[in-house]
């Protein structure tokens, strides 16, 4: 596993991150197997372990909490986020004032057994919601030795421009992946002014590789109806680049994280599974590069796609 400094944090992250969310949160996942996942990417190297509050109903940050007692955490660096939560029933609350996000915070610890956090992103806010107070609060979790280092994680453009420049983030995750070229500028723009960047949905939530096609049971069955609900465009699209499929020398999921860790810009992409082997297979793909050709083939396909979006 390599290894990159995550901009001016001070922060060094492994290449392959651990999303700790989704599937690998829910109690109907086996807490055997959620364990023994986090500490074999512990022995495959990754450092960098990411979650929230809300993901798994509310579930996955005590789940890390627990795979992460007893282990050394020296070299391991913990990321949750705040300003979401899991409000019951399955739906999300928000909330970015800054009170709650410390008490946001605050729980966090708790929850993963911490004293302090390496990360803290604001999840998903708006623009109106960067504010000065809020800032304020982010200075005093740093005064009291509670958080290392602040970013936010959005898909909005126009937030992560503001993110991106304003004095008070060290750090942003967006959403960049063989179906997201157009995050490559914003990449480059973070790195100059120093921030770190964690990829986020480096493998195009599976659809380079036709996981959902590859049903084996309850768990393929969950990821797949998720597609279907809120990314059936990006199947489709994920489809145009089918010949990452056929190399000789990485698989397509490979392919897609090589294609993401190929940007300079780009500290950490952050991938979740539920399968020792999928695991096992992106920890691999750390220090892999992409032929030219294969390069250039995935930049046209990217261009027909620009050219009928």
């Amino acid at each position: 596993m390599r290894h990159r400094p995550l901009g001016r944090t001070g922060l060094t992250v492994s290449e392959i991150g651990f999303g700790c969310a989704s599937y690998w949160g829910l109690r109907r996942f086996p807490e055997r197997e959620a364990l023994g996942l986090v500490h074999r990417a512990i022995d495959l190297g990754i450092t960098l372990f990411d979650t929230a509050p809300g993901y798994s109903r509310g579930e996955a940050e005590p789940r890390l909490g627990r795979a992460l007692g007893g282990r050394d955490r020296e070299r391991l660096v913990i990321a949750t986020k705040a300003g979401t939560y899991h409000a019951g029933g399955g739906r999300m609350g928000r909330d970015f004032a800054p009170a709650a996000i410390v008490a946001s915070v605050e729980a966090s610890l708790r929850r993963l057994g911490l004293e302090h956090l390496d990360i803290v992103q604001l999840h998903g806010p708006a623009a109106a919601e960067l504010t000065d107070d809020l800032f304020e609060a982010f200075a005093g979790l740093r005064a009291r030795g509670l958080v290392r280092a602040f970013g936010a994680n959005s898909f909005d453009p126009a937030v992560l421009s503001a993110v991106i420049e304003s004095e008070a983030f060290d750090l942003v995750m967006l959403d960049y992946n063989v179906l997201r070229p157009e995050r490559a500028p914003l990449v480059a723009r973070a790195a100059a002014l120093g921030k770190g960047v964690l990829a986020g949905m480096p493998l195009a939530m599976g659809h380079v590789d036709r996981q959902i096609g590859k049903v084996r049971g309850p768990r393929d069955l969950w990821y797949a109806a998720r597609a279907l609900k809120n990314h059936r465009r990006e199947v489709g699209q994920g489809a145009r680049f089918g010949f990452l499929r056929d190399l000789p020398d990485m698989s397509a999921a490979q392919a897609a994280l090589a294609y993401v860790l190929a940007d300079p810009g780009v500290a950490c992409a952050v991938t979740g599974t539920t399968r020792r082997e999928h695991l096992e297979a992106n920890a691999a793909a750390s220090g892999l590069a992409l032929p030219e050709a294969v390069m250039a083939r995935i930049r046209a396909v990217q261009a027909e796609l620009a050219g009928t979006s």
